[in-house]
């Protein structure tokens, strides 16, 4: 027995020695310092602007890019990483190995993938900021395991799924942001139960969420800030929100939300701040207390369905300064009390059915007014003059009468006054002061005397709408020395000379109505009165001698008449090829001058819709000429006024459309030529080398273009044929996009089919849901122009053969290469030099957004532009 005990005692630390070894085998190492774990995270990034380059072995890692060392220990350790908007991507698992890790910004990245799990690691994490990437998948349950994170925010990514209930378990939480993903499904109350020290909420822009409001956010006693705009809720607002006291901040619009404001609203949220329940089918009236807090700054209750009084006891909102009950059906007055409130700067009203009048005493603060298409009535107030902040006086569409005050444009910054379809009587005072004037519009009112020469000495005046009216006199002649786009005095008692500069390409009808106009263009030539008279004699003596020859003309015309019939039966075909023509700019060319011009040689393009033709005019300027084949089933009259609407178009990125020709069988529109061509044919150039710098502008031109036709033009248009050969470049390569709103003219059916049809390539610029949808949308648009945003970041055509096989369009190609081993690098155009690689990649985030397949997730138009500029700052 000795013995075997012996034997034991001798073997136990060889036993340990060997499980010692086999741990060794079987545990994986990990790196022993934060700065081995920080070298191994940049190892496994994909990382196209170069950010670590100063992450080197040989210096302190504290003092890295985006590095921050704790100093309370005696050996520095990472807590906190913040590498926002570097064009990262790849695995960054490895930082939860760094013990001391609480803070953690990866925000606008390029990363692609679901959230890895081994993120649940990261146990001491506080702060949690992966928003602007392209996460996408479910949240997985282990994220209830960062029972510390005080913020987490995931906002524009593409996650979905049911927002999970183990969120609730993270206590700790004030900030949660998930705004602008894809969630879809109910939200659950029991979510919110235990996060007791939440202060912002933010579930907005989450359009597939079908769900009512959840009640349980009364307990979140410390909650500020409510975002939860266009996400699809729907219901009634309950009433326990009502015990949110210091709440500050509550959107709800763009929803499905219905019934009333629960009674005592206002009272309940006293230090209410912003509040915007826009967009849903709300109804009733509003509560009176709804200004009972001291506090409230922005009232923002714009397009609903709302119907009622709104007597709101405004006088107690000292600190108001926003006021915006737009697109309603509110009835009666607009609170007195409002107008004079000390801090209000902006008060929007318009679309309602108020009726009440402007006091004759309203805030001198006040920088914007609008209140269009109401009942208002009475006189504008003579202060108006006073407030020397005004920006913006817009009224049109309401009962306003009598004169406009002497003092109207005292403000050194007005830019715009919208007096229009009023009672408005009496002249129009001297605006020489409103230097910042930019838009006057008056029309349809009484108003009466002439127009004032004070009008010439505002430098950026741009529109001018004084029809309808009874003004009397002569034109200014100063006027012409303005760059007008619109200058309409249609109907009223003008007389005088015209001058050609004020009115060269402006529409003859912003004329017609004043008889006693005279000039370039019109009935009346202006010729002195003994050159009128010198002309009555010639008229009588050419009359006498028509007389004698009378008798022998019709026996020509007998003779000429059966030759006419005999003609015209064997030119019938050729008939059909007349055109009734309508310019918008003084061209000079007729009928003959077309058809002589527009041969074979002089094609320059052409597409689904007909070819381009480039044509010399008389002048020996060039425009091109579009002739459209397939022609819809619009009347004569309706087609020339929808012509009418596109030629009205005018931003110095759209072609101007300077005439159309209209026959049986085909449309002519005529455009201004432009020598460099288009995009697409530039792009396809083996020699296509534009730096940088020229692309971008190329792609804020476009933009601009677009979001001028989609929100800026009245009416709004959809281009609907966006691509690059419609993108056309001046001398100094400013981009004009060209051939919007075809589908105007040729019919919804006619432009669908040949839109299928088109030729190769041109399927690439057309959005995934086009064959499916109801109509066209903006979005589709912008998908478009993401296209052309891909083909000036890779330099690539809108589609090529790929390994000398099948052809593949730049959308697939990119989605191809980005997930890649160094994908984002390689789809930056190789001609560009390194130091626009930052800029390039931030367009490609851009251009990946505008390409999104979900509709919803594409920005919009002035979105793609201030996202453009910030990376020319």
């Amino acid at each position: 027995m000795a013995t075997i005990t012996t034997t034991s005692t001798h073997s136990l630390p060889l036993t340990l020695l060997l499980f010692l070894l086999l741990s060794l085998l079987i545990i994986p190492t990990t790196p022993s310092s934060d700065a081995e774990l920080l070298l191994t995270f940049k190892s496994s990034m994909k990382d196209s602007s170069h950010s670590f380059s100063d992450w080197s072995p040989t210096t302190t890692f504290c003092n890295w890019t985006g590095i921050i060392c704790s100093s309370s220990t005696t050996t520095p350790t990472v807590t906190s990483l913040s590498l926002p908007s570097l064009t990262l991507s790849g695995d960054f698992s490895s930082l939860c190995h760094l013990p001391n890790l609480t803070h953690l910004d990866l925000s606008n990245n390029l990363f692609n993938q679901p959230i890895p799990l081994s993120l649940s690691h990261c146990t001491s994490l506080e702060y949690l900021n992966l928003s602007r990437n392209s996460f996408w998948g479910t949240l997985p349950d282990q994220m209830s395991q960062l029972s510390l994170l005080t913020v987490l925010d995931l906002s524009h990514n593409s996650f979905e799924g049911q927002i999970p209930l183990n969120l609730g378990s993270l206590k700790s939480l004030q900030v949660l942001n998930l705004a602008n993903n894809s969630f879809s499904g109910s939200v659950s109350s029991s979510v919110f139960a235990n996060l007791t020290e939440l202060i912002l909420l933010d579930l907005s822009l989450n359009p597939s969420l079908a769900s009512e409001l959840p009640k349980e956010v009364e307990k979140l006693v410390k909650l500020k800030k409510v975002f939860f705009q266009r996400s699809n809720f729907y219901g009634q607002i309950p009433d326990s929100f009502l015990g949110l006291d210091g709440l500050e901040v509550l959107d709800l619009s763009q929803n499905n939300l219905t019934g009333r404001i629960p009674l005592g609203f206002g009272l309940g949220l006293k230090n209410l701040v912003f509040f915007d329940v826009s967009q849903n089918s709300l109804s009733g009236s509003f509560p009176l207390d709804i200004c009972y807090g001291k506090r409230l700054v922005d009232l923002n209750l714009h397009t609903n369905s709302f119907t009622g009084l709104v007597s709101v006891s405004l006088e107690r909102c000292s600190s108001l300064e926003r006021f915006q009950v737009q697109n309603n059906g509110f009835w009666g007055d607009l609170p007195s009390g409002l107008w004079s409130l000390t801090n209000i700067k902006l008060i929007r009203a318009e679309n309602n059915r108020f009726s009440s009048e402007i006091p004759p005493l309203i805030s001198t603060h006040l920088e914007q007014i609008q209140i269009d298409n109401n009942n208002f009535t009475g006189r504008i107030p003579r202060n108006l003059g006073l407030l020397k902040n005004m920006y913006r006086f817009s009224a049109s569409l309401n009962s306003l009468y009598g004169e406009l005050p002497s003092n109207f444009c005292g403000s050194p910054v007005l830019s715009i006054v919208n007096l229009s379809h009023n009672s408005l009587s009496g002249p129009i005072p001297n605006l020489g002061g409103c230097r910042k004037l930019v838009s006057l519009a008056l029309a349809d009112n009484s108003l009466t005397g002439e127009i004032p020469n004070s009008l010439a000495q505002l430098p950026v005046l741009t529109y001018i709408d004084l029809s309808h009216n009874n003004l009397t006199g002569e034109i200014p002649q100063e006027l012409q020395n303005l760059k007008l786009a619109l200058f309409n005095v249609s109907y009223n008692g003008l007389s005088g000379w015209v001058p050609f500069a004020l009115v060269s390409g402006l529409p003859a009808s912003y004329l017609e109505g004043n008889p006693g106009l005279c000039g370039p263009g019109l009935p009346n030539s202006c010729g002195s009165e003994e050159k009128l008279k010198q002309r009555s004699t010639q008229n009588a003596r050419a009359i006498s001698a028509l007389i004698l020859i009378a008798f022998a003309l019709g026996v020509l015309m007998v003779s000429a008449g059966f030759f006419a019939i005999y003609r015209t039966y064997q030119h019938r075909k050729l008939s059909q090829g007349q055109y009734k023509l309508v310019f918008f700019y003084p061209l000079r060319i007729t009928e003959e001058d077309l058809k002589v011009g527009m041969d074979e040689k002089s094609v320059i393009g052409g597409g689904a819709f007909g070819k381009v033709y480039m044509v010399q005019i008389p002048g020996g300027e060039f425009i091109a000429v579009k002739k459209l084949t397939v022609c819809g089933n619009l009347s004569l009259k309706s087609l020339k006024a929808e012509i009418k609407i596109l030629a009205k178009a005018r931003h110095v990125n759209i072609v101007k459309l300077l005439g159309f020709g209209v026959s049986e069988d085909s449309v002519l529109l005529m455009y201004e030529y432009l020598q460099r061509g288009s995009l697409g044919d530039a792009i396809c150039r083996p020699d296509f080398c534009l730096d940088w710098n020229q692309r971008l502008r190329i792609a804020l031109g476009v933009a601009h273009g677009l979001a001028y036709l989609h929100k800026d033009y009245v009416p709004h248009l959809l281009h609907r044929n966006v691509k690059s050969n419609n993108v056309l470049l001046d001398e100094d390569f400013e981009a004009k996009i060209t051939d919007f709103g075809i589908d105007r003219i040729i019919g919804e059916s006619a432009f669908r089919s040949s839109s299928t049809a088109s030729g190769p390539g041109s399927n690439c610029y057309i959005a995934p849901e086009f064959e499916c949808a109801k109509k066209a949308t903006e979005e589709m648009d912008v998908y478009s122009y993401g296209v052309i945003l891909l083909e000036l970041i890779t330099g690539r055509p809108v589609e090529q053969p790929e390994f000398s096989r099948d052809y593949v369009d730049v959308v697939k190609w990119v989605r191809r290469k980005v997930n890649t081993a160094n994908g984002a690098n390689k789809i930056l155009d190789q001609k560009i030099s390194n130091e626009s690689k930052e800029g390039m990649s931030g367009a490609l985030e851009i251009a990946l957004r505008c390409t999104s397949v979900l509709p919803e997730n594409r920005p919009s138009m002035f979105e793609v532009i201030r996202s453009l500029q910030s990376l020319n700052s």
